[in-house]
C-alpha cells in the first residue's frame, strides 16, 4: 500500500524516467557522419582506377544491400550503425594492397576509427565482419551473415552478367584470369560452392543465383 501522500502511479513514472535514463546512458555515442565521411573520401581519392569491379561502386552497392537485408531480419539500429561502417570499410584495405585486403581494411579501421568514438569492443564486431567476407566466408553470428550475404548480392540479382563481367576483367588486369574461359570455369565452380546464410538472401537471391550457374554449365558443355 502506498504511503498516504503518495500519488497513484507516482513510483511507475520514477521507474520508467530511471530506465530511460539508463537506456540513454547505454547508446553508442561515436560519431558516425564523421567516419562515413572519413572513410568515403579515402575510397574515392585512393582506391586504384583499375578496380573495376571493387571500386566504390561496389561499397555503395554492398551498403545498399546491408541496410536491405538487415531490415528484413529485424536487425536492431544500433547494430545497423556498425553494419554501415562495416560495410564501408570492408574494402578499404585495396587502397593500399590488392591480396590479403580484408586484413589491411581491418588495420585502417583500427587505426582511424576510435578518433570517431568508437570502442575497443565495437571495432572488434567491425573487423569480425569484415574478415568473414574473405572467401570462403565464414560468418560467425549474424551480423557477419549479413555482410557477407550482401557483398555478394549480385550472384542472385538482374544485373549479374554485367557486375561479374566487371570482375572479370578486374582479375584479368591484375593477372589472376587469362581469358573469358578459363573465367567460366571459375564461376562455375563458385557459384556451385557459395551458398547464403541469411533467410532473405535465401528467399529473394538463392533462386535466380541458381539459374545462372545452371546457365554457365551449359555455356561450358557447349564449347
Amino acid at each position: 500500500m502506498p504511503p498516504p501522500d503518495a500519488t497513484p502511479g507516482a513510483e511507475d513514472h520514477e521507474q520508467k524516467k530511471a530506465r530511460h535514463k539508463k537506456q540513454t546512458a547505454d547508446l553508442p555515442v561515436y560519431n558516425l557522419a564523421g567516419a562515413e565521411n572519413f572513410i568515403r573520401r579515402k575510397l574515392k581519392r585512393n582506391l586504384p582506377p583499375q578496380l573495376t569491379y571493387h571500386g566504390f561502386h561496389h561499397t555503395e552497392d554492398v551498403l545498399n544491400a546491408v541496410l536491405q537485408i538487415a531490415t528484413a531480419e529485424n536487425i536492431a539500429a544500433e547494430d545497423i550503425q556498425l553494419l554501415r561502417i562495416a560495410a564501408l570499410f570492408h574494402d578499404s584495405g585495396f587502397t593500399e594492397l590488392y591480396k590479403h585486403h580484408e586484413e589491411k581494411g581491418c588495420e585502417i579501421a583500427r587505426e582511424n576509427l576510435p578518433l570517431f568514438g568508437f570502442t575497443e569492443k565495437d571495432i572488434d564486431r567491425i573487423c569480425g565482419m569484415i574478415m568473414a567476407t574473405k572467401i570462403p566466408q565464414r560468418p560467425l553470428n549474424k551480423m557477419e551473415e549479413i555482410l557477407c550475404d550482401a557483398d555478394l548480392d549480385y550472384l542472385g540479382r538482374d544485373d549479374f552478367y554485367t557486375i561479374s563481367r566487371t570482375l572479370m576483367e578486374e582479375l584479368i588486369i591484375y593477372d589472376v584470369l587469362k581469358n573469358e574461359q578459363r573465367w567460366d570455369e571459375m564461376q562455375v565452380k563458385f557459384l556451385g560452392a557459395h551458398h547464403y546464410f541469411t533467410d532473405y538472401s535465401k528467399r529473394e537471391r538463392a533462386p535466380q543465383k541458381q539459374q545462372y550457374l545452371e546457365a554457365l554449365k551449359k555455356k561450358l558443355q557447349l564449347q
